[in-house]
């Protein structure tokens, strides 16, 4: 029989401090996707371009990203690197771990949206007297990043819902963290959790949102 007695005026107290740890959660994911896009630029660059080591180190890079669980990425970056001498902090390695994976999903994406823009393109903006750079700037990666910029604002999404694995290196200050603490206070973990799971839908939602709103005022033509 069903007994169970709700107390959420507990979990409501918390509000604020939860709130302030959706803050560094976002935080978080938005350093790590700004990171990732950087790096898998780079990447998508060295995949494309003609030196043979740059184009395995990339391959080993995406490959490694998107064949291994993300909670290995982080405990080998906070607890591994410690065997090597190498110590980071919880945030270090978390914002590490995702920011390792976002470069690796990313990369592939952009080789997808690199591949949907013809070569033509390039070589008619050659033509006209630009630069290989100029091209690139102005020719080649608008059209790259609408045909990437959905799955950039998906992978956002998944970078903030990842955060949630800080917790597990000692993360006591993001959304996750602040919720786990109060629970071992208070022992209400139905309260905390489901108000910590609307917090992160909250978030992914106005992610969401926010990606159309950018996508309707840079890819109206």
């Amino acid at each position: 029989m069903f007994s169970y007695s709700f107390h959420w005026n507990a979990a409501f107290r918390a509000l604020p401090e939860m709130l302030a740890g959706s803050w560094i959660t976002f935080y978080t994911a938005v350093l790590s996707m700004v990171l990732g896009v950087i790096i898998a630029l780079l990447l998508t660059m060295m995949r494309v371009g003609p030196w043979r080591i740059l184009r395995m180190f990339a391959e080993a890079w995406v490959s490694l990203a998107r064949n291994t669980p993300a909670l290995f990425q982080v405990y080998i970056l906070y607890f591994g690197l410690g065997a090597f001498g190498f110590y980071v902090s919880s945030w270090i390695a978390l914002l590490l771990g995702i920011t390792f994976n976002n470069a690796g999903y990313l990369a592939e994406n952009f080789r997808g949206g690199l591949r949907a823009v013809p070569e033509t393109q390039m070589r008619a903006a050659r033509s006209l007297g630009m630069t290989s750079f100029q091209a690139w700037r102005l020719i080649v990666m608008p059209q790259l990043l609408r045909v990437v910029f959905y799955p950039m604002t998906n992978q956002m999404v998944w970078a903030v819902l990842m955060t949630s694995l800080g917790v597990v290196v000692g993360l006591d200050n993001d959304l996750t963290g602040v919720t786990q603490a109060w629970n071992v206070k208070t022992y209400r973990t139905f309260e905390f959790f489901a108000i910590a799971a609307a917090l992160y839908y909250l978030i992914a939602k106005a992610v969401m949102l926010v990606g159309r709103l950018m996508a309707w005022r840079l890819f109206r033509y």
